[in-house]
This record gives structure tokens, sequence and C-alpha cells, in this order.
């Protein structure tokens, strides 16, 4: 029986082809920069996203550390939102490496951090506090996609503060595809740009830093200190690059799947949820919490993965098509007809 992964996009696969694509990479020492396969990825990302050069680097988590040690100094501070992976989910390694300090802000309901806020929260030019000198949104957000408008506005209060603009763009494609522009239209207006190849676009390791060429050389040292001078990568790299070439467009089914999983479980009563929120690939399931861990044992046993929650987190992806979505629908069925089963022979 197939699993269906519905915990992450990070969960897929390679496809045959991409693996065909590693297989036959052309590999050397990539420290020494002697990786074609890995230099040819760097190029091709820096002209897809609009950059003059890129970095390779082992993951999403490496690729924002690096990025906030390469524009931060010890005792710097950057904005970023309270959800935010730089911020939440990636080990507090700014801080605990970089000796750089967070100020977190409450996104706003669109994953937008509101520049009055933010303005509120740049310290002033004083030594009892840390020195701001960067801001961080990330792109999609909680799968919302950030507006062209507002990116263009941050971009402009970013250069009034005299601030360094970064995104943590891991799915910054699947904006890209659902606003239906060219992904160079929404990095433009960022100093840095961190873009997952292994979520969405379905490679099994990587994401890539995008700067000005200045940056990424200093960027590059920090990756070697990080623990990120990996070898011969190419094969690795081979995977990103069939990625970019391939998997880009598709992210629009995803996004499809996505409106047909939350249309087909807002027909239970005992699920809540939000339809007005899918944008891209990801849907948002409120659960009561005497069920969260029983339904997700019951999936589970029909070879369906959740991460059990009272605010549930379900990604489509590469690994996922509509058709599975109906096995989904029937076990969820079977979940609530058991168990109101249950409940009718207890009392």
């Amino acid at each position: 029986m197939k699993i269906l992964d519905l915990r992450s996009d990070t969960v897929t696969r390679p496809t045959p082809a991409m693996r065909r694509a590693m297989f036959t990479a052309e590999v050397g020492d990539d420290v020494y920069g002697d990786d074609p396969t890995v230099n040819r990825l760097e190029k091709t990302a820096a002209e897809v996203l609009g950059f003059e050069a890129a970095l390779f680097t082992c993951s999403g988590t490496q690729a924002n550390l690096i990025s906030l040690m390469t524009h931060c100094s010890r005792g710097d501070e950057y904005i970023v939102g309270q959800q935010a992976h730089t911020y939440k989910y990636e080990g507090g390694g700014g801080a605990v490496l970089g000796s750089i300090q967070p100020q977190p802000l409450d996104f706003d309901s669109d994953g937008t951090l509101d520049l009055e806020k933010v303005e509120k929260a740049i310290k002033p030019n004083d030594f009892h506090f840390a020195r701001t000198r960067l801001l961080c949104l990330e792109n999609t957000q909680s799968g919302k996609v950030l507006p062209i408008s507002y990116l263009q506005s941050a971009a402009d209060f970013a250069r009034q503060k005299n601030l360094a603009l970064h995104l943590d763009g891991a799915r910054i494609f699947n904006a890209s595809v659902k606003l239906g522009v060219h992904v160079s239209e929404l990095t433009k207006h960022f100093d840095t740009v961190s873009a997952c190849l292994s979520k969405g676009l379905g490679a099994p390791v990587g994401s890539v830093v995008c700067g000005s060429r200045d940056f990424i050389q200093k960027a590059r040292r920090w990756r070697k200190v990080a623990g990120g001078g990996m070898r011969q990568a190419g094969i690795l790299a081979a995977a990103g690059l069939y990625a970019l070439e391939y998997h880009v467009d598709r992210l629009a089914e995803d996004h499809d799947n996505a409106q047909l999983l939350a249309n087909g479980l807002a027909q239970y009563d005992k699920l809540r949820v939000e339809r007005e929120n899918v944008q891209t690939n990801m849907v948002f399931v409120d659960v009561e919490e005497a069920l969260c861990h029983d339904l997700a044992a019951f999936l589970q046993s029909h070879g369906i993965l959740i991460s059990p929650a009272k605010h549930l987190r379900l990604v489509t992806h590469l690994d996922i098509s509509s058709g599975d979505l109906k096995r989904v629908f029937t076990a969820i069925s079977s979940f609530f007809k058991q168990r109101s089963k249950t409940l009718q022979q207890t009392k």
C-alpha cells in the first residue's frame, strides 16, 4: 500500500528521472570550487532568482543561518516574525552560533510584518542596545503569499532605515506560481534570498543562498565554519538542477490538490477547515483535542501520515495526487463512522 504522507512537502522522494540525473552527474571537490555540477546549479539559481551569485547549502536552516551571520556581526539584531522559521524553527542558530539577537514581531493575518511596528522595534543608535541591521521576511508564510505591493513597500522601508532585507524563500516558487509571475519579480526587492530545493521542488537535499558576489564570497566562508563544505556534492546538485527545470510549473497541481483537500475536509462537522487561507499547498484544520491523536493513529493504520495537533497542518506535494485524496476522505469518513458507533454503544 502506498504511504500518503501529508505532514510536509519535505517528505518527497526523488523521481526516477531525478535519480538518473544524480547517477550521471559530473563531480569534483566543491570546497576547491571544482565540482562542475555544483557550479552550474549556483549559476542557474542566481540567474533564475535574479542575483549575481549563489551558494549551494545542505539545508534551508544552514542557508538562513549563514545569511544571518553574513549580514550581522556579534551583538547585532535582526527583526523577524514570531512564527518565522529563522526565529522559531531553526534551533536559535543565529543567537547560538552568531551571537545575533532576534527581535520577533507578530505576523499580520496575511503573513506580512506591519512596517509601522517594525519601525518602532528598530533600536536607537545607543550602546545600551543591540544594533538593528536586518529585516527578515518569509514567503510563503504558512502557505500564504506575500503581496507584491508589500514587497516593494518593505524594500523601500529597509532602504530608508538602512537595513538589509533577507527573504526566507523556502517556498518562493510556490508563491511565484500562485501569482503567475516569474520568481525574480518577487526576489528583486531583497538583498539576499534563501530558496529550498527539497520542499515543493522535490530534491532530496539542499537549498541555495542568492545575493551579490561580495556577499556570497563572505557567505562561503561562513558555510565552511558551519560545517557545510561538501566535497563531491554534484550528485546532490544534479537533483536541484533537475528540480529547477522540471518541478516548478507543476507546483500548480499541489495548489489545486490543496483546494480539493480543503473542500473535502469541510464536509466533516468535527473539522474546522480554514478554506479562506488556502493559497498554495497548505491546509490548516482545527481538530478537537480529544480527537487529534486518535485520528492520526487511525489514519496511520490506513497508510496515511499526519502530525497530530489541535491546529493541524496538511501539505500537498509531488507524491500526492488528486486520486490519493479520495483515499484520505474515505479513511476519515470511516474514522468518524467508527467513532460515532462506539459512542452510541457506550451510552
